[in-house]
């Protein structure tokens, strides 16, 4: 974190025995470490609190893209079943048509007389 070799360490050893004095140095330190402590605390808990963010934030972009794929694919098969609806339809169509032409004709045709009656003229002949 800070780039603090161990003669420089030595020389603020030296200048808080100087300023501060034997009898209370023992106590600044350790509030000093206290203190250093709980900073280093905080700044773990932001790193902590931003990579969670960040992890949210990739989390709702993988959301929504998949929700933007998932409602293309909705509406791409929507398409699909309504051309493949359309089809059908037009298929039920021309088979209900083709079979009431057939129907239609057999309806207008002169019934045949008896055929053993014909079948009788034409070996009398």
């Amino acid at each position: 974190m800070f780039d603090i070799g161990f003669t420089e360490l030595m020389v603020i050893a030296v200048v808080a025995l100087i300023v501060i004095g034997p009898e209370r140095l023992p106590k600044v330190a350790r509030t000093v470490g206290l203190l250093f402590g709980r900073m280093q605390r905080y700044v773990n808990d932001v790193k902590a609190d931003i990579s969670r963010e960040m992890a949210l934030d990739d989390l709702r972009k993988l959301q929504a893209n998949i929700q933007d794929t998932a409602n293309s694919l909705e509406q791409s098969m929507k398409q699909e079943i309504s051309t493949v609806e359309s089809g059908l339809n037009q298929v039920a169509g021309e088979v209900q048509s083709a079979v009431q032409e057939p129907a239609a004709e057999t309806a207008f045709t002169p019934a045949v007389a008896d055929p053993a009656a014909t079948a009788g003229d034409v070996k009398k002949t």
